[in-house]
């Protein structure tokens, strides 16, 4: 379901889009705001990072 007040950012065509726009599956969202839209690939980017140090600490502690 899209958010019509929500921002998406748009991997095909590297843009924010603000509601119903391209394919869900070419789209990262919803964000608050154009600007952390537009911060999509950051925010990934910085998650998955940090899901691999917790992986990592976590096959750590066996």
């Amino acid at each position: 379901m899209v958010d019509p007040d929500g921002w998406y950012y748009c991997q095909k065509h590297q843009t924010a889009e603000r509601g119903a726009g391209c394919r869900a599956i070419d789209r990262m969202g919803p964000y608050p705001d154009e600007a952390t839209a537009l911060r999509a690939l950051d925010i990934a980017r910085e998650r998955t990072r940090a899901a691999d140090a917790a992986d990592r600490q976590w096959n750590d502690d066996d």
